[in-house]
């Protein structure tokens, strides 16, 4: 086991204990700097709603799981974005390099009406999933993080349904609420259904697995948090 494992104790869920910082303090100021400026430029050009993306959830607790260094709340972050993450930096470069519109993800980036600086800071999305990967690598993979997104997720998805009304909005199409298409709201179901399929789907077909590959490629390197233990040591594996 490497030395940084050594030194402490793991506790899942928790902080960790007599090890020290695990996270450079330059990182955690800089990070947080950085989220205070996309929450007051945000706030203004998009309206409050916007923060109810998924992406500016993560955004968020990111930030609160790099001050405590806390496994399960990067963990979940991990589970909840890398996927639309990684499908929005194709999409971006997709558009960049060819002019191929392909998901639409990352069409406001090449839009006039969006202010360029507005544009600069949803770069951040080049940089996160790594940053993600890099956090669950230092601090370890806490299995539970599936099921607390997947409650966190719920949470979100009914608090966008109650108070975004319209996808017209500052803020568009929020999680996907209104349907798949950003064109116009989807007109098979009941939006209320739709809400359901999203509830069910979203940890289906993006969270599930998502955790099923981080957990096989970080148990495999000593990375995974024991689980049916208390306070259990990050897993050694060779």
């Amino acid at each position: 086991m490497d030395g940084s494992l050594q030194t402490g104790t793991t506790r899942a869920g928790g902080i960790h204990s007599n090890s020290g910082a695990k996270i450079p303090l330059a990182l955690k100021l800089a990070y947080t700097g950085f989220v205070a400026v996309v929450a007051c430029i945000y706030w203004k050009h998009y309206t409050p709603a916007d923060f109810l993306w998924f992406c500016n959830v993560a955004l968020l607790f990111t930030t609160l799981g790099l001050w405590l260094e806390n496994p399960l709340v990067c963990s979940m972050q991990a589970v909840g974005v890398l996927f639309w993450q990684f499908l929005w930096q194709i999409d971006f470069v997709l558009h960049a390099t060819t002019g191929l519109e392909s998901v639409g993800a990352a069409d406001y980036m090449f839009s006039g009406n969006v202010p360029l600086f507005v544009r600069v800071l949803s770069l951040s999305h080049l940089f996160m999933p790594y940053l993600l990967l890099w956090l669950v690598w230092r601090l370890g993979y806490d299995r539970r993080a599936v099921w607390a997104q997947t409650l966190c997720a719920w949470v979100v998805l009914i608090v966008s349904y109650a108070l975004v009304e319209s996808m017209e909005g500052p803020a568009g199409n929020v999680n996907k609420i209104f349907g798949l298409s950003d064109a116009g709201p989807q007109a098979y179901m009941p939006r209320s259904w739709w809400l359901g399929v999203l509830m069910v789907g979203i940890p289906l077909v993006l969270y599930v697995p998502t955790h099923w590959i981080l957990e096989r490629f970080l148990a495999a390197r000593g990375r995974v948090l024991e689980s049916g233990s208390e306070g259990a040591p990050l897993a050694e594996r060779h």
